[in-house]
């Protein structure tokens, strides 16, 4: 059988379990890079040099991690929908973004400017802020659409991907837990026993587990750089040489003539803002209420082992309960989750369980709205009204990078530490706000008028 040029690859009539396999280790490799280091983040961002972290203020680990995170997710539609879709092997793509990022994130991990990068040298050291800033935006550029990339990828490859990719994707969040427990046990402890909670395997930290931390950022680069060479093993991907519908992003704005996209987007946009905070001050906070440096990023994966558990049941959940009552339920396991951080006179234990509302986060909110918005478009802009989507959601972090400043410079006494309770309070009447707005104003639009019959 043969194919014209450009033309998507034939696929076989059933999936391949080797296939399966290989694009199971893809999503594994794409979502570990990122566990090694980002629940580990707010620690040592602000931990002080002292204590071997990079002592920036609240503010700026609100741009660190804000603009990072909105300029990656505004990047990879463009990334993604343009140069993937019509010039360029998604394999290939993903193979160069994955070597360019994983040396900017080598960089970032070194305390002090490297010779091999004059302009940082005329900086001083590379954790000054400006410069820890650039960083931390142009990886977020290379990495951020590696997502997008890697999804699409899968998509192509599939027969029936609302039956596979759940099977494959599972894989991206297995990785990232897997991913930051063995580098806990690996690098932050040492004489290991079995423990009770996450990761079930806990010792005696190193003195100098902060500094240590760094180094997830130099793990992280490895498991890139082995990733892009894993890409060049998948099957090829070429580029979609048929013109799409050159209008079709813009018709997708009409969407927002319809009531239930309109409610779904401010919900989404306020939910995107405190949804980036959780990863700025989830850390933090665990190390304020006693939990080590070297148990942050495991007790932090109770919510991506919830995550897979909510994501296994969420098309039970849309079947008897409905899209409105899903995202509500989304909605309030945000209100929920930070009204528990706030708690700060809880037991370790419950606010520690209290990650795992993650998984209904997730999976009631973030799964079930892309679901709600490809059921809501019609055919031909699906992919436009999915980036839509995207792009509002991507501004989002930004929002949440300035809140997250100005209500620490609120709640934190001179000389003092930061008031978790009150700071995680406000957070989760944004939450509650959220939840109001979708149980109140939602309707689903894509579900059928009843008949006279039915009537």
């Amino acid at each position: 059988m043969t194919t014209e040029p450009g033309a998507a690859p034939a696929l076989p009539a059933s999936p391949h379990p080797a296939l399966t396999v290989r694009l199971s280790i893809m999503q594994f490799l794409q979502w570990g890079m990122f566990g090694l280091w980002i629940p580990l983040a707010g620690v040592f961002i602000l931990a002080t040099p002292g204590e071997g972290g990079l002592g920036f203020s609240q503010v700026q680990l609100g741009w660190i991690m804000g603009i990072s995170g909105s300029i990656g997710a505004l990047a990879a539609p463009f990334l993604a929908g343009q140069i993937a879709d019509r010039y360029c092997n998604t394999e290939r793509l993903m193979a160069v973004l994955l070597v360019l990022g994983g040396a900017v994130w080598w960089v970032m991990s070194e305390q002090q400017a490297s010779p091999l990068w004059p302009a940082l040298v005329l900086s001083g050291p590379q954790h000054r802020f400006a410069v820890w800033l650039a960083l931390a935006v142009t990886a977020s550029l290379c990495l951020a659409p590696t997502g997008a990339l890697s999804n699409s990828l899968s998509f192509a490859q599939m027969r029936d991907p609302s039956r596979q990719f759940p099977i494959v994707r599972v894989w991206g969040t297995i990785g990232w837990i897997v991913a930051g427990w063995v580098f806990s046990w690996v690098w932050l402890q040492r004489n290991l026993v079995p423990g009770w909670m996450p990761p079930f395997l806990v010792g005696t930290k190193f003195p100098d587990a902060t500094d240590r931390m760094l180094d997830a950022l130099k793990a992280a680069a490895v498991c890139a750089w082995v990733y892009a060479a894993y890409c060049l093993t998948l099957p090829k991907t070429p580029p979609r040489r048929e013109s799409a519908d050159k209008l079709a992003f813009w018709k997708a704005f009409r969407l927002f003539g319809r009531p239930s996209f309109l409610v779904l987007m401010v919900g989404a946009l306020l939910i995107a803002c405190i949804h980036n905070i959780f990863f700025m001050q989830a850390s933090p906070l665990l190390k304020h209420i006693g939990i080590g440096e070297h148990n942050v990023g495991p007790a932090m994966s109770v919510g991506q082992i919830a995550e897979i558990v909510m994501i296994a049941v969420l098309g039970l959940l849309l079947k008897r309960l409905g899209m409105r009552a899903v995202l509500t339920i989304g909605g309030a396991g945000y209100f929920l989750r930070f009204l528990f951080l706030g708690s700060t006179w809880l037991p370790v234990w419950a606010i520690v369980a209290s990650l795992g509302l993650h998984g209904v986060c997730f999976a009631c909110y973030y799964a079930a709205a892309f679901i709600y918005v490809d059921r809501l478009a019609d055919a031909d802009i699906r992919h436009s009204a999915q980036t839509l989507f995207g792009i509002l959601i991507g501004v989002g972090p930004v929002l949440g990078g300035w809140l997250n400043g100005f209500l620490a410079g609120q709640f934190t006494p001179e000389g003092g530490t930061l008031d978790y309770t009150r700071f995680w309070y406000v957070i989760a009447a944004i939450g509650l706000l959220a939840t109001l707005v979708l149980g109140l104003f939602f309707r689903d639009e894509t579900k059928p008028a009843p008949t006279p019959e039915a009537a």
